[in-house]
């Protein structure tokens, strides 16, 4: 099995619904997308390790993923009741960032140097340490991949992915930076 393919293999186990792949090459930053950050449409722009501007400036970002030639978007589909069901998707989301972190697991045995994005912040602490102090859990930290300033909806397409899952469906996107080549 080469590198790819145990990849694909370990996030399908985790229980990531779609993936694909995209040279980092291909990969464009966007201040536009870092602009929502700003304005803090999630709510976590300042107050997270996981999140601009802890994550760096978009300069800092592309030397990050220029260490890799390799992305797999991967993301997962959650449905919920209705377009009000604000509980259905904050489970929805706590349940892909489980499934993040079980890819990340199973990562570890093969796969020595790696980058992974989530998505929306961190939230594995009720409050996070930035910017006072370092993270609690450096090693379980997976950066916002819409932090980095990766417009998503263009990275789906790029990877032959689904972006949108129709009503009351929601799809989270994540993606794992490696080295393909050595």
């Amino acid at each position: 099995m080469n590198i790819r393919e145990k990849v694909k293999d370990s996030a399908i186990q985790s229980g990531i619904g779609q993936t694909g792949f995209i040279s980092v090459k291909d990969l464009v930053l966007y201040p536009e997308i870092r602009k929502i950050c700003e304005e803090n449409a999630c709510r976590n722009y300042g107050i997270s390790w996981a999140c601009p501007p802890a994550v760096g400036t978009l300069e800092e970002c592309r030397k990050r993923l220029n260490q890799y030639d390799t992305m797999l978007l991967f993301s997962g589909s959650y449905n919920y009741e209705d377009p009000f069901d604000i509980d259905g998707m904050h489970k929805a989301l706590l349940a892909f960032k489980r499934a993040v972190d079980q890819f990340d697991i199973r990562l570890k045995p093969f796969l020595k140097d790696y980058l992974l994005l989530s998505n929306e912040g961190c939230g594995r602490c009720s409050e996070c340490t930035y910017p006072d102090a370092p993270c609690r859990y450096p090693e379980l930290l997976h950066p916002s991949i819409e932090g980095y300033g990766l417009q998503i909806s263009e990275l789906a397409e790029k990877a032959s992915m689904q972006y949108y899952g129709g009503p009351n469906t929601v799809n989270f996107f994540g993606g794992l930076l490696f080295k393909e080549r050595t």
